[in-house]
């Protein structure tokens, strides 16, 4: 992936403007409850937004008065759009894990709970197409040393699947398995929205790599 560099100003001529480099950090996270709330806000206004139009069109100072709160708040929480738009992802895949039931049936193999979470997480990201588009370009391209919350998205996930399967206490195994479906699901999922694929080849695909992918996966 292509590391970020959000750098501004970077003419070397005398009197021009020091390059500003954004700070390598994670989103500011809130301390009390006013702050969360306004930390929702934002999250979900960048959500609303990239949900009506292209992630391109869409503004930090739109963000900041759709969310009722200073430019400069805004960027305190968030120091560029890929910041913002990866924490977004973070939050909506926090939402997904809440919605889908740990542990596996005695009769589900763990390929099959797998497979089970991945599809109910693309349909529910076929939804809503630009804001999927969105959270799906921005932590791509986001280098975790300089949007630490990409990592965050990659834990995230992995743990939905790892519940959804009832692992307790995965091997190397399990994890690389893991690692290898989210890829090409994040790689079908891309090819759904760009329409080169249709949704039931999208799960078709999917069933085929949990099948290969996963058939060492440990069991309870």
């Amino acid at each position: 992936m292509p590391e970020l560099g959000w750098i501004r100003g970077c003419s070397g001529r005398r009197g021009s403007r020091v390059p500003r480099i954004a700070e390598v950090r994670d989103a500011a996270e809130p301390s009390s409850e006013e702050q969360r709330a306004r930390h929702v806000r934002m999250l979900e206004a960048a959500a609303e937004l990239a949900s009506e139009k292209e992630l391109a069109r869409v503004q930090m100072h739109e963000v900041a008065k759709r969310a009722g709160v200073a430019i400069g708040t805004l960027y305190r929480y968030f120091p560029s759009k890929t910041h913002l738009f990866v924490a977004v992802m973070v939050d909506q895949i926090d939402q997904m894990g809440a919605g889908f039931s740990k542990g596996v049936a005695s009769d589900t193999t763990p390929q099959d709970a797998v497979y089970n979470v991945l599809v109910r997480a693309t349909r529910g990201l076929l939804r809503r197409p630009a804001l999927s588009t969105a959270m799906i370009q921005s932590t791509s391209t986001a280098n975790v040393a300089t949007v630490p919350d990409a990592g965050k998205v990659d834990r995230a996930f992995r743990q939905i699947m790892l519940d959804a399967a009832g692992i307790e206490h995965p091997t190397e195994g399990d994890l690389t398995a893991l690692r290898l479906v989210v890829q090409l699901w994040f790689g079908v999922v891309q090819s759904c929205l760009n329409g080169r694929i249709s949704i039931p080849d999208a799960e078709s695909d999917i069933r085929k790599g949990c099948d290969l992918l996963l058939v060492g996966l440990s069991r309870r």
